[in-house]
């Protein structure tokens, strides 16, 4: 008798894709993201409902005088003063965009396509000085022009970043002397 050499029985082979299983594991992947969002979403909205009492940051006057400096460039938020990871989201001084700046005795004006204006009067100034970071944005050394000023009883830091990053020392210059300036007159 010879051996019979018995090839593998005609077993069936194993599903190369569990669709169900998949389906599964894609709808919970989705699911879970969708919480981490909303959740971060009602993170914000309660950062600003504990910031309520922030007074609104007023609007630019009609005449607010000749231009002493103007600047292009990026709004990157506000924060409470000295404390860069601190940010303010209440009344719109959260959100990030392009910004146009506008010096002059009357105050910084700032314009924001897509979100909020606002102004800063001169008496409300506290000073300028360059950073490195702001809530959720690090630059370089000296990348960004923080301005200090007061709304309401709160001091607080607005980063901005210029088109051209040459005109900050510029802006903290003239805005230390402005601030200088109203605290003599005081």
């Amino acid at each position: 008798m010879t051996p019979v050499i018995l090839l593998a029985e005609a077993e069936k082979s194993a599903d190369v894709t569990n669709w169900p299983g998949r389906i599964g594991w894609l709808v919970g992947l989705a699911l879970f993201v969708a919480l981490v969002y909303w959740l971060m979403r009602e993170g914000w909205k309660w950062r600003g409902t504990l910031q309520s009492d922030l007074p609104e940051p007023p609007s630019a006057p009609d005449e607010t005088g000749p231009v002493k400096l103007s600047m292009s460039g990026r709004y990157h938020g506000s924060t409470t003063a000295g404390q860069w990871l601190d940010r303010i989201v209440a009344h719109g001084l959260g959100t990030r965009s392009r910004a146009s700046l506008t010096l002059t005795d009357a105050g910084l004006e700032v314009e924001r396509p897509g979100a909020t204006d606002f102004f800063v009067p001169t008496a409300a100034l506290r000073g300028a000085r360059l950073d490195k970071g702001i809530a959720g944005k690090v630059l370089t050394e000296g990348g960004l022009l923080v301005v200090t000023w007061a709304l309401g009883e709160k001091l607080i830091d607005s980063g901005f970043r210029s088109d051209h990053a040459a005109e900050h020392t510029e802006w903290v210059d003239t805005l230390n002397q402005m601030t200088n300036d109203t605290e003599g007159a005081r």
